[in-house]
Formats: C-alpha cells, sequence, structure tokens
C-alpha cells in the first residue's frame, strides 16, 4: 500500500523588528481633523434636512390628503377584520361556544326568513329599507338609474 505524500508549500511572512530596549520610543499618530470636518458636513447636512422635513411632509399630506386617508382607513379596516377574526377564532376553541354561534345563526336566519320574506308587503318594506340604506351610503337615489 502506498502512501501519499501530501506537499506542503511554506509560505514566509516579513519579518517586523520590534524595539525591546528600555526606553525605546513609540511613535503617536496625531487624529487628522477632517474626519471632524466631515461629521460637521453631514451634520449640517442633517440639520437643514430635519429643519424642511415638517414643511415638506405639510404640503405632501395636502397634495395627497384623500389618497392617504383611503389608505389609513384601509389598513384600519384590514386589521379590524384580523382582530375579529382571531377572537371568533378564540373563542370557538371554548367547548360549546361553536354549536352556540351555530345555534344562533340559524336561529335569526329562521327569524329573517320569517319577518321578511314570507309575506308580499314584509318583501316591500326589506326593498324600501333597503333602498333607503343604499341612498345614504351613495348619496343619490339608484331606483331612478
Amino acid at each position: 500500500m502506498e502512501v501519499m505524500e501530501s506537499k506542503t508549500q511554506e509560505t514566509t511572512m516579513p519579518e517586523v523588528e520590534v524595539n525591546n530596549q528600555p526606553g525605546g520610543t513609540i511613535t503617536k499618530i496625531q487624529p487628522s481633523t477632517q474626519p471632524q470636518e466631515e461629521w460637521l458636513k453631514y451634520g449640517e447636512q442633517i440639520s437643514s434636512f430635519l429643519a424642511t422635513l415638517p414643511e415638506y411632509l405639510g404640503t405632501f399630506y395636502n397634495k395627497y390628503k384623500q389618497p392617504l386617508i383611503f389608505a389609513a382607513v384601509f389598513v384600519a379596516a384590514v386589521i379590524a377584520v384580523k382582530v375579529v377574526l382571531a377572537v371568533l377564532d378564540a373563542l370557538n376553541d371554548i367547548p360549546l361556544v361553536a354549536p352556540s354561534f351555530e345555534l344562533i345563526g340559524i336561529g335569526y336566519s329562521i327569524w329573517f326568513v320569517y319577518r321578511y320574506l314570507l309575506k308580499a308587503s314584509t318583501r316591500k318594506e326589506l326593498t324600501s329599507e333597503i333602498q333607503g340604506l343604499r341612498s345614504q351610503v351613495v348619496g343619490q337615489n339608484t331606483s331612478e338609474a
């Protein structure tokens, strides 16, 4: 059986002479004033940006008021729906609550059919209520359209 020899390559580092004699001198590098000037320049830029930021945000808000309000309401609605769904999911994990919700839903459906859908007069009443609600939401009478 042959044993393969691994070849290693020696690398050499340049030798550094260290002064170990007592009383040796150590050279200190003085800090440059240029980085301080750069920091001052950056500080002035940030300060001027922060000074104009309220004015910029005010003009941005005035220019895009409607879309910003719509986006905020939309985000709030999505968050509210997620919270309600999480609460309902937590309630459904409690024993006997889910069947109780189902019974309440079935009972309300039966009442709604009995109250509004069995007779022609109550169907007309329901239609007029829906039309009134639609005109309040849309702002015009949609039966004329």
